[in-house]
């Protein structure tokens, strides 16, 4: 029996034609997440699937297939929170991801995010675009400066770093961190013992973490009343992360400068109150959005699958 291959969505044309060439493949032309019985027909039918972002392959989608072909899900993505791991291996199914390719372009979208709420620049962009701009003034649209502010990140992993690294020598920032352990990146950081004093601590909270249970609502009520009124909230890691509700009536009630998010917490579904507010700026997941980057993950997750089908360890194993 050949080998099968589900791509779940399709990829970038470069490596679409890699898996055509080396792979009996079928590739997904839709860009929706993945339906119950999609889920469910990958794991019968296919070798190998590659989920991505939203394909919740939980214990419910197992138990309807106890004895799956699928021996690999092959994740387009560094994060997986929505693959229970344990689950999976619990059925013979392994999970591979794709760190590394996407650590410089999350990062750059943390800066972009970091400079855009910092200096108003969403509102002064619709500003312009509505034709209402009277033209400067000297009190205009005053925004927090970034250089030589406090930065403090949470989780400092491969992109929380290089969020650091950007900022220290960019912008002269100090950094502060929250991690469950010491680390040493080659500047000056300092790790301070907690999520919520870590906020209190700074000007710019950015949040690193994987997402998941574990770090779910880790930036809840307290922490963001423990923020400066000047301060900014920036997401670039899950939307679940922050408690979302207590995000929007902290910025209603100007409690906090501003936040600049990438990411929401019931993704791609984003509240009318907080579309309303102009004190926040709105991605829509940009974080790994480039030609050469969404490449490299795709080829990241052909590397995966090519191991996989020659019996070789795989190289991003979970």
């Amino acid at each position: 029996m050949a080998q099968r291959f589900l791509m779940a969505r399709p990829l970038t044309d470069e490596v679409v034609a890699r898996a055509r060439a080396e792979f009996d493949v079928e590739i997904r032309t839709e860009t929706s997440v993945l339906t119950q019985d999609e889920m469910i027909r990958a794991l019968q039918e296919f070798d190998v699937v590659m989920p991505t972002l939203g394909d919740v392959f939980g214990a419910d989608v197992f138990a309807a297939v106890p004895n799956p072909r699928c021996k690999l899900l092959a994740n387009f993505g560094v994060g997986f929170n929505h693959i229970d791991v344990a689950v999976a291996e619990a059925n013979g199914v392994a999970v591979t991801n794709t760190p590394g390719a996407v650590t410089d372009a999350t990062a750059d979208i943390a800066l972009t995010l970091i400079l855009m709420s910092a200096r108003r620049a969403a509102e002064g962009e619709r500003l312009v675009r509505t034709g209402d701009w009277p033209g400067w003034h000297p009190t205009q649209m005053l925004g927090e400066h970034v250089t030589g502010k406090k930065l403090g990140v949470i989780g400092m992993g491969r992109i929380g770093e290089a969020i650091a690294r950007r900022c220290h020598f960019g912008f002269g920032m100090e950094v502060f961190y929250a991690a469950r352990s010491d680390k040493t990146p080659g500047f000056d950081v300092t790790r301070v013992a907690d999520v919520k004093s870590l906020a209190a601590a700074v000007d710019f909270l950015v949040v690193a973490v994987p997402g998941g249970a574990e770090t779910r609502h880790l930036v809840d009520v307290d922490v963001l009343a423990a923020m400066q009124p000047n301060a900014h909230l920036i997401n670039i890691a899950r939307g679940e992360v922050i408690e979302q509700a207590a995000l929007i009536a902290a910025l209603e009630q100007r409690r906090i400068g501003g936040a600049g998010l990438d990411v929401y917490e019931f993704e791609p579904e984003v509240p009318q109150a907080l579309r309303d507010l102009d004190n926040v700026t709105l991605l829509p997941h940009l974080g790994t959005a480039t030609e050469e980057v969404r490449s490299n993950m795709g080829h990241m997750v052909l590397d995966n699958v090519a191991a996989f089908f020659a019996g070789q360890a795989l190289p991003n194993l979970v």
